[in-house]
Order: structure tokens, then sequence, then C-alpha cells
């Protein structure tokens, strides 16, 4: 049985994305899951928010890159073999990361390339397709993880459509504004197209034993991110942004007909609208642990401590919403 994959995506950049990758990883530690992290965006912020410049100087060094993904991809991309045994950063009992790679770029054009061979029953065309899957999984159960978490640029290019591919569910961060609105628009059809896509691929599969992932890409929700609020409501310049985010999403991501959707208060597809939390965040980042775990002496002191006793808070909430409609049991 293959371990769940849930993707954190929106083609709308800007939107807190990794932050929130970086944050659920460690919040479903907390919860004693077992986390695998894996940066599949070529910028790999998710690995320079987990890792130290020194480390990440290690793991990229002037000549073959082979302990991040690009690495774990190096072999089957270059002919000479299939992927190979990922290799996987340890962040504590359990949480790892499959490291980022700005060279992950290069895997673009033979991504382009292959997807139509697939279509002609081509073996290392699969290969190539279902790569990141396979090394995800292998990763997975090396850490015995519970769940995999992917962080992913924001485009709809050909790394994204095989990331998207490896995934089973789909999480989509928005911010509340004009832009976000557009991207969901763009997001639905696409993600409906990728994955009819890959079913009917899926029926021209070579066999051989290749384990190939369904594709099932299940939108299960949005997080509004970093909203400013005042009084506790979002300012008001924001506010028909974000009163208009679940219709839109219905519409364009779950290609719903209904014509009445609620408040996005009172949305079952809406998992939380997250506070910015302004100076913790540089904090955190400062002392390389999420919001939530800073201590006095990384400087929350006074109030700063009460902000991070409510994004504890937060962080738990959203997490076990994401965890009951992904199925991971809490232990």
């Amino acid at each position: 049985m293959s371990i769940p994959v849930i993707v954190f995506f929106n083609n709308k950049g800007g939107v807190g994305k990794t932050s929130l990758v970086y944050h659920i990883a460690w919040m479903f530690s907390d919860l004693n899951l077992r986390v695998l992290a894996a940066d599949l965006d070529p910028q790999s912020n998710l690995s320079a928010a987990f890792l130290d410049e020194g480390r990440l100087e290690e793991l990229w060094p002037e000549n073959e890159h082979i302990s991040t993904i690009y690495g774990a991809i190096r072999p089957l991309q270059r002919g000479i073999g299939d992927i190979s045994h990922p290799s996987l950063e340890k962040l504590g009992d359990r949480l790892a990361l499959v490291p980022g790679d700005m060279a992950l770029s290069a895997f673009e054009d033979d991504l382009s390339q292959v997807w139509p061979k697939c279509l002609d029953r081509d073996e290392r065309a699969f290969r190539v397709m279902s790569a990141f899957w396979r090394i995800l999984q292998r990763g997975a159960k090396d850490r015995q993880a519970h769940v995999v978490l992917i962080d992913l640029g924001p485009n709809l290019g050909a790394i994204n459509r095989a990331a998207l591919i490896a995934s089973d569910y789909v999480v989509v961060p928005l911010g509340p504004d004009l832009f976000s609105l557009q991207g969901l628009h763009n997001l639905g059809p696409t993600l409906r197209t990728w994955r009819q896509g890959w079913f009917e691929r899926l029926t021209k599969s070579p066999g051989k034993g290749l384990d190939l992932p369904e594709g099932k890409m299940e939108p299960i929700g949005y997080i509004v991110m970093q909203h400013s609020v005042r009084r506790d409501r979002p300012v008001k310049s924001y506010e028909k942004w974000i009163n208009r985010i679940p219709q839109t999403y219905r519409e364009f991501v779950l290609n719903s007909a209904e014509k009445e959707s609620p408040r996005v208060t009172d949305d079952p597809n809406c998992f939380a609208l997250m506070k910015h939390y302004r100076s913790l965040m540089p904090m955190g980042q400062e002392s390389r642990k999420p919001v939530f775990h800073l201590k006095p002496a990384d400087g929350a002191l006074g109030a700063h401590m009460n902000a991070v006793q409510d994004a504890y808070r937060d962080f738990e909430i959203l997490a076990k919403k994401i965890a009951n409609k992904t199925g991971l049991n809490l232990p």
C-alpha cells in the first residue's frame, strides 16, 4: 500500500505556501505523525527553511548533486539506469526532508517530451513520469512515514504536472486578492485535464512490474493565508475577495454547478483563515523553528509568547482538519 501524498499548490505565488508546508510538517510531527517533506520546487525555498546555508552548500557542490531530489532522478535522466535511492535529511525523530535543487529545472524538458510518449506504451516515458512518486514512496517507506507533504513552485509546467500526478490530495493556499481568484480559474481546469490525461495513459501502461501512481490529485480544500485583522475580522479591503472565494473554488476547482455558496467562514471547503504572525515569522526564520516552537531565548518575550501560543493552537486545529480530510489517523 502506498503512503498518502498531499501537495500544497497554487499557480499564484506569494501566498505563503512554503511557510504553510513547513509549519504543517512540524505540527504533524508534534502530533506524532511521521512525516516526509519533499521540496519539488526548483527554487528550493522549503529546503532553505529547514536547512542552514552551510548544509545547503554541502548538498549543492559544484559537481554532481547526489543528495537531492535531482540526484535521485539523475541516472534516469542520463539514460544510465532508473531512479536512485533518495537521500533524506533527518530533521527530528518524526520528520525528514527530500532536499530540493535548483538543477531540477533541467528535468522540465524531459517531462514535457515523455508525456505524449506514454500514449505509445513507451516504458521509459512511464518511468520518467512516475519518477517523483517512486522516489517519494521509497523515502517514505525508509522512514516509515505516515504521510508525504510536497511543496511546489507557482506554475503549471511539466515538473508540477508530474508532482501532482504523484499526489493523492491537493490543498490550495490562497491570498485574499484578485490574483488568487484568477489562479483558481486556471488551477481547477488544469487539474482535471492532467488527471484525465494520466488516467488515459495508465490504460497504456507497459506493465513489466512498474509501480505507477494513481494520480488522484483530489482537491480537499483551501486555506486563506496572511490576511490582516482588525477587531477579529479581516480588513474591509480584503473582505470582498475573501467572500468571493467559496463560489470561485466550487465553480472552477470542484466543477460544481451550485449557484449558492456559503460565506468563507461557513464554507466546509475552507480549512482556515490563517493570520499573518508578523514579527514572529522573522524570529522563526532566524531560529530555524516554526513560529509555534519559539521560546523567550529566541526573542519571543511578553506579548510575543501569547502569539506563539495562539499560533500553536491555530496550526494544531488546521493540521487536525487536514488529517481528518485525508484519512490520517493521529496516534
